[in-house]
């Protein structure tokens, strides 16, 4: 209830005293008097109007924890991690920002499951994609293998993510990615194009005519190169990794997933690898990054072939920074964050930092 000025006061209880008239005088400043007092003590109180709060609800009362003169207390909904403030009317509600951890970390036995449980976490894809919004997605289709030999990344995972973009209210979502053998036999084989089409999105085949060269402003080895703008265009891009080994990089994860939007001749790019694809990573912006490391391929990659080459993590990693997920995953995958070349680059040149202890991580289980 707002506190009542002296002046106001006055004017109300002029007004107050001729509706009564004369028969109701002596009630109307009995009631007028104890409506003053009840102010006075507000005045005095401060801020102390605000007496109980629960988990989700400040609860505004009267002195002594009483009801407010002729009414029932009013309520306004606030996150438990805010301090609670007293509205100015009990008919607008305060709301609170909300911080997120800089990653969330799921682990569980099913994979879909994970991301959405991540994505929960991490504030729900709503966050992310907007309603109308155009989306493109980027997953690992190097070329066509089984999941199970963790080359490209789990179907459950990208049509998981494509449902959730549709549920958030996408206009569109294209899934792409350029193979290094057929795109139509690699979307199939690794059965991504299946996922994909039965969670409502479309798989985009790429080829030399879907490239543009793009200027990177900021590139220290590469000023330009032949990109898919597709990615550039839409209002939102999805980057879907899986945690593989890398005979040149050392490990393939968000930043080098990257590569499947460049046009040819990128294998140039592993000459000085390290600068080039972070040359690229400035130029787009990624605003979701999931890294799937439900499996992992730990050795002979990035194509493998065996099944013994393949782990078991069953573990997604989410954030909003390409930096910070590759950090983490190279502890998923034995390796010290400072010893991949690609985020040494990347920290020097201010994309962010490998050092794990300078981010939010929220680490659960499925």
């Amino acid at each position: 209830m707002a506190q009542i000025g002296r002046r106001d006061f006055l004017v109300a209880s002029g007004r107050w005293l001729l509706l009564a008239g004369a028969a109701g005088l002596a009630p109307a400043l009995s009631g007028c008097a104890r409506l003053l007092r009840w102010s006075e003590s507000q005045t005095r109180a401060g801020s102390a109007a605000v007496s109980e709060v629960t988990d989700t609800t400040v609860v505004v009362t009267g002195p002594e924890g009483g009801p407010p003169p002729g009414g029932a207390p009013s309520t306004t909904a606030v996150s438990p991690t805010t301090s609670p403030s007293v509205p100015t009317s009990p008919s607008v509600p305060t709301t609170a920002a909300r911080s997120y951890p800089d990653l969330v970390v799921i682990r569980g036995e099913a994979p879909d499951r994970n991301v959405r449980e991540a994505l929960a976490r991490l504030g729900g894809m709503e966050r992310f994609v907007k309603r109308g919004a155009t989306v493109v997605v980027k997953p690992n289709v190097l070329t066509g293998r089984a999941p199970e030999y963790a080359v490209t990344t789990n179907p459950l995972v990208v049509g998981t993510v494509v449902r959730l973009c549709l549920e958030a209210g996408a206009a569109r979502v294209t899934v792409l990615d350029y193979p290094t053998t057929s795109p139509r036999a690699a979307f199939k084989e690794s059965g991504i194009a299946r996922a994909v089409e039965e969670a409502g999105g479309t798989v985009k085949y790429l080829s030399n005519r879907n490239f543009e060269r793009v200027d990177i402003p900021e590139g220290k080895a590469i000023d330009s190169w032949p990109l898919v703008t597709d990615v550039l265009e839409a209002d939102t891009f999805i980057n879907i990794p899986i945690a593989k080994t890398h005979g040149l990089a050392g490990l393939t994860l968000a930043m080098k997933n990257l590569m499947g939007i460049m046009g040819d001749p990128r294998g140039r790019i592993h000459t000085n690898y390290p600068v080039k694809i972070t040359d690229v990573n400035t130029r787009v912006t990624q605003h979701l990054v999931i890294l799937d490391a439900y499996r992992a391929l730990v050795r002979n990659g990035p194509t493998g072939g065996s099944l013994k080459d393949v782990t078991m993590p069953k573990t997604v990693v989410v954030g909003t920074s390409p930096v910070a997920v590759d950090a983490f995953g190279c502890t998923v995958m034995g390796w010290r964050p400072q010893d991949l070349r690609s985020l040494a680059e990347a920290e020097a040149r201010g994309l962010g930092t490998s050092d794990l202890s300078k981010y939010v991580i929220e680490e659960s289980t499925a």
